[in-house]
């Protein structure tokens, strides 16, 4: 399989916690940036939760008619390594026009999204795929967009769900995690990895390396076994 080499970078609290306006407050957050940065993945990928949280415009896309389009496809706007991927399986989120974006807007969809949103995507000039029958076929689109769009390292940076969702694909290379100093505590606030059942089986990783800083916060990062 070819793909882009995938690593998933995160801010938490101490207590593995990822609340975005909860690790805004603590030490910690102008690093996870810096971090990021030097991980040297132009193209970064978020899940539908937070791209509506923060990037998508307000509202949700209401199609007038629902016919489904209902294959595999890819559609490619534009050559550019700085992509801001965001995976969107039913194709709801509402976006501005492409231009006014510094990064270009690359959405990953199943093949329930509907004709008229991908109308919209074409109207907007932003680039997607399209692959999965019911849910996203994210091996798939991996391997497209390796192909496709040239994209040969991947940063996911959440939330909990798509984190998951690629490490049970097995397509995780790193884990590298930025912990801030603070405590969330907040019941059921998020965590770097949330979602499986009870009987999923636990994750062993391999320690690659660690980095404090001078704020206190700790840098480490991981392979998978």
């Amino acid at each position: 399989m070819s793909r882009p080499y995938i690593i998933c970078h995160m801010m938490s609290s101490i207590d593995g916690r990822i609340d975005c306006a909860m690790t805004a407050q603590i030490k910690g957050v102008d690093e996870y940036y810096k971090t990021l940065d030097s991980l040297n993945t132009p193209a970064r990928l978020s899940g539908r939760i937070t791209a509506e949280l923060e990037m998508a415009l307000p509202g949700k896309f209401n199609p007038e008619k629902k016919d489904i389009f209902g294959k595999e496809f890819f559609s490619k706007k534009k050559d550019s390594e700085l992509l801001e991927i965001i995976v969107d399986t039913n194709g709801v989120l509402l976006w501005d026009e492409d231009t006014k974006y510094e990064k270009h807007h690359l959405i990953i969809t199943s093949e329930k999204v509907t004709k008229e949103y991908l109308s919209y995507l074409d109207n907007k000039k932003i680039s997607y795929i399209v692959c999965g029958k019911e849910k996203i076929d994210l091996k798939k689109a991996m391997e497209i967009l390796y192909k496709e769009f040239n994209v040969k390292r991947l940063a996911v940076v959440g939330g909990p769900l798509i984190n998951s969702s690629f490490l049970d694909c097995g397509i995780l290379d790193e884990i590298s995690l930025l912990i801030g100093l603070g405590i969330d505590g907040r019941k059921g606030m998020p965590g770097v990895f949330d979602g499986f059942n009870m009987e999923h089986p636990v994750t062993k990783l391999k320690f690659k390396e660690s980095k404090n800083f001078e704020s206190g916060a700790v840098w480490l990062r991981y392979t998978l076994e």
